[in-house]
Formats: structure tokens, sequence, C-alpha cells
């Protein structure tokens, strides 16, 4: 929890990789649905997955190791896919010290299964990835609004 002046602020982060494709679907369904006092902030694992989001409509975002590391520490919740967890997850784009700063970090986490992580997630296999997203989604707006009642 931050605070701003009198008011608290809490971090939702979305990272993602690549072409930033599920982190761009994550914030176009929570942009709108944001309760009051949530910023939604988003991490790229490169220039492009950044900039996408931010054109989906994250308030702020940064690109990079460094980036990922500070902002995971400084999350209250965090979504992506689930290779955000792993070194080398998303085609290698995710390092060591990226997987372990948000596995580590102690934001709720909620992840999105896909099989191009390398990660197979057991239940998982015939869940569409519409579905997952909007799973995501409905439950990322509920651990919100238990933070905002605490």
């Amino acid at each position: 929890m931050r605070m701003t002046g009198e008011r608290t602020t809490r971090r939702l982060l979305v990272m993602d990789g690549q072409g930033g494709g599920i982190g761009v679907r994550l914030i176009r369904q929570l942009a709108g649905q944001m309760p009051e006092g949530w910023q939604l902030l988003c991490i790229g694992t490169n220039a492009m997955a950044t900039a996408n989001m931010l054109r989906a409509g994250a308030a702020q975002g940064a690109t990079g190791e460094n980036a990922a590391c500070y902002q995971a520490g400084r999350a209250d919740l965090i979504l992506g896919p689930v290779g955000i967890l792993a070194a080398n997850g998303i085609q290698g784009e995710v390092s060591p010290r990226m997987a372990e700063a948000v596995s580590g970090a102690e934001a709720v986490k909620i992840l999105i299964p896909s099989a191009h992580c390398g990660i197979l997630v057991a239940g998982s296999e015939d869940c569409r990835l519409e579905d997952a997203l909007n799973r995501a989604v409905s439950l990322a707006l509920r651990e919100m609004g238990q933070a905002a009642s605490l």
C-alpha cells in the first residue's frame, strides 16, 4: 500500500513480453473497471510489449529487468502469463532475476496459463485463452475489492 498525501494508492501490475498480447487484453478489460485508489501499471520485457500495453490503457509503464524487479516489489497485485514466474520464460525474455522478483513479491499473483511458456498447468488444457483472461480479470477485480475494504 502506498501513501500519496492523504490518499492510499495501490498498484496493479500487468507484466508481459513478446508483443504484449496477453497484457494488452488484460489491460483493455481492466482499464474501465479499476476501483478508486488503484493504479494500472505495465512492465514489458521489451519495448514493443510495453508500448502496446500503454496504448491499451495502462497509466504508466516501463521496460526490462530492473523495472520488472523494482515494480514487482512495489505491486499489490500482479497479472500476466505464467511464464513471468519462470527463469527464461516467455521465449527467454524473463531473466532469472525477473522471475525471482515476481515469484518472491508479496503481491497476489494472477497468472494466465500458456503453453507457449513451456509450462503446462494441469486442468487448464481445455480452457480457451479468452476464458482464462475473463477469469483473471474477475479474480483481479475481486482482489481489488477485498483490498479496498481492508
